[in-house]
């Protein structure tokens, strides 16, 4: 459990997605994760930061699946304070 995760950028939003994120302008992020070496970087910042992008995640309905989100991340490698981030940007309604 130590070693980073060699799964890719598709796997992971694709896991966000079962849990029930909507993503906006997913092609441009998808365009940005390809792009970048350390995708799991460009993520945590594009989270946090995309939305000069159009880049949004958003819980359309109110009802993801936190564990799921978690399970995501954890499987993925994410440290906790970007998985904290992203919580926080799912509420975010601005």
């Amino acid at each position: 459990m130590g070693s980073l995760s060699t799964e890719s950028f598709e796997e992971f939003l694709e896991s966000l997605k079962k849990a029930g994120v909507a993503i906006t302008n997913e092609r441009e992020l998808r365009e940005r994760l390809a792009e970048a070496q350390r995708w799991r970087y460009a993520f945590a910042t594009l989270a946090t930061n995309g939305r000069p992008l159009g880049i949004r995640f958003q819980d359309p309905a109110e009802m993801v699946k936190e564990d799921e989100i978690h399970r995501a991340f954890m499987q993925f490698a994410f440290p906790e304070s970007t998985e904290a981030a992203f919580a926080a940007s799912l509420k975010s309604t601005h």
